[in-house]
């Protein structure tokens, strides 16, 4: 077989050596060798639909695979070491002080996260996959200018590490003079440095994959984990993933998605953030049917999200799978009163998701594990997880996933139309600085929530909506309150390069003639590749 050439295009800082060997490169280049075709080919196929669901195009249940929803034998595979019991996960980004309080926070599991909530900044990239190693290797600690001492305990919570989507490059990287595929390189480098040593340790190399449309894309998944399992002489189906559904498509073929991993399948999580970000983008040009109210109104009972979060229980244990719970992004706050008030959100939120058969859930801060502990304590006791319970009583329709405006409380709102905007570009200045993971305004915010920011400012300037109060929402509107969140920003002694910069990025986004399918991609090639990068790409 034809191997790839290899180019290192970033710089390579103190200990990079260790993560970027020759063995781990050549290993990298061989998946792309055998998969880069099948990746461009799903892309362009993602391409198609998403013209289909602009144009109006009824989703449905596919009755093709009509035989693997309707056979009730087939199973997913047992849960592997670690993953058994999962009622608390924690997710962040693997920087090095994240690591260790991930890792000690109580947690059953840290959702290592080099995608949503990650910069993709070569140091961050390349740092994290060293933080993993040190931290599996126990050699992992710092001390803090204070005098503070951090250092992984010894139960630690079990890694799961969740790639890059499909869509995205790694443009340090070049295999035969093209950009290196960026779900390859974040999977490649820590199942090639890692998966051996969490299998010694009684675990193993999990992960949790982003952003799948369908199940074709889950099986070529399967296949990577095939092939890389062979070529790294490890047992197959030793590898387990579990599957984010986060798309609107995908929502639709839960079935199909764990049947084409069942030998790797871990479970389905209820990735609702990207999952109202792929509804508006689908649907965004499709009138006032799509049309969402602020963020913060549309809220996980509403009946269509409802049928979305049944359906994945559901499904998950009819086949044997874990269902896991989405993330609460509500932040410890320092007024009691606040705090108070964020910490009934999450036990409402939790209670709730155990409450319908949920086997654990996210959150995205430590203070965090104890509230999300309790509540599944009090549904699970001694049990690890409540896969028995099978929900049969549910019955999800098309119609039923589709249904946005059942229940949906009214107009977006002059506070959620300045709220995106603050959010959003907010969200851009610490992204361009490196920082994907971002406290805002007394929640968590990642790549997914400011996705859903910059889209329903899109679309709800692209259909002149309604405002609460009789005004409708214009570019101009738009345009004037990113400049005063902009001026705010610089009062508040804001980088004013960078300010500019994210301006000039939500601008392009959320009021050009046609809505970008993701908000970081054009971002990432101009503002975060470096330059010798560049440079060769040119």
């Amino acid at each position: 077989m034809k191997t790839s050439t290899i180019e290192i295009l970033g710089p390579m800082e103190p200990r990079f050596e260790e993560i970027l060997t020759g063995e781990a490169l050549a290993f990298l280049a061989r998946l792309h060798t055998a998969f880069a075709p099948h990746r461009a080919a799903l892309l362009a196929e993602r391409g198609r639909r998403a013209e289909l669901l602009a144009a109006g195009f009824d989703l449905d249940f596919p009755p093709q695979t009509r035989h693997i929803r309707e056979d009730p034998t087939w199973r997913v595979a047992p849960p592997a070491p670690g993953l058994v019991d999962r009622r608390v996960e924690i997710t962040g980004p693997p920087e090095r002080r994240m690591t260790v309080n991930a890792l000690n926070s109580g947690a059953k599991v840290w959702l290592a996260d080099f995608e949503d909530a990650t910069a993709p900044t070569w140091h961050n990239l390349v740092s994290g996959q060293l933080n993993l190693l040190d931290a599996i290797e126990r050699r992992i600690d710092e001390t803090t200018p204070d005098g503070r001492h951090y250092q992984v305990g010894w139960d630690p919570a079990t890694i799961v590490v969740r790639p890059r989507g499909w869509h995205l490059d790694e443009a340090h990287l070049r295999f035969d003079g093209k950009p290196a595929i960026g779900a390859l390189v974040d999977f490649g480098l820590y199942l090639f440095h890692c998966g051996r040593r969490q299998i010694a340790a009684g675990s193993g190399p999990y992960f949790y994959l982003p952003k799948l449309e369908n199940h074709l894309e889950a099986r070529l998944w399967n296949e990577v984990f095939t092939a890389a399992q062979v070529d790294l002489g490890i047992a197959h189906g030793t590898i387990r993933a579990t599957v984010l559904i986060e798309t609107i498509t995908a929502a639709f073929e839960m079935e199909e998605i764990l049947y084409e991993l069942r030998a790797h399948a871990a479970g389905l999580n209820a990735g609702r953030w990207d999952y109202l970000f792929s509804l508006i983008k689908n649907y965004a040009e499709l009138g006032e049917k799509y049309v969402l109210p602020d963020r913060a109104r549309v809220t996980m009972d509403l009946p269509f999200m409802r049928a979305y979060t049944n359906l994945l229980v559901r499904t998950c244990h009819r086949r044997g799978a874990h269902a896991i719970g989405g993330m609460a992004a509500a932040i410890p706050q320092r007024d009691p009163g606040a705090n108070a008030a964020a910490v009934a959100k999450v036990r409402a939120d939790k209670r709730r998701e155990a409450g319908d058969g949920f086997d654990g859930s996210w959150v995205a801060h430590p203070a965090l594990v104890a509230v999300c502990r309790e509540v599944f304590d009090s549904v699970l006791g001694a049990r690890p997880n409540q896969i028995r319970r099978q929900r049969e009583d549910v019955r999800v329709s098309a119609e039923d996933l589709l249904a946005v405006h059942s229940g949906a409380p009214g107009y977006p709102t002059r506070e959620g139309l300045a709220a995106n905007v603050a959010v959003s570009l907010r969200y851009l200045v610490s992204w361009l600085g490196g920082s994907g993971a971002v406290a805002l305004f007394g929640l968590m915010e990642d790549v997914a929530t400011a996705e859903i920011a910059r889209c329903q400012l899109w679309q709800w300037q692209y259909h002149c909506s309604p405002l609460t109060g009789g005004a409708f929402v214009t570019p101009f509107m738009i345009r004037d309150l990113i400049q005063l969140e902009a001026a705010a920003l610089l009062v508040e002694g804001g980088d004013a390069v960078r300010i500019a910069d994210a301006v000039r990025v939500l601008e392009q986004t959320a009021l050009g003639p046609k809505l970008p399918p993701f908000l970081t991609v054009d971002a990432y090639a101009r503002y975060m590749v470096e330059p010798e990068a560049v440079a060769a790409a040119a």
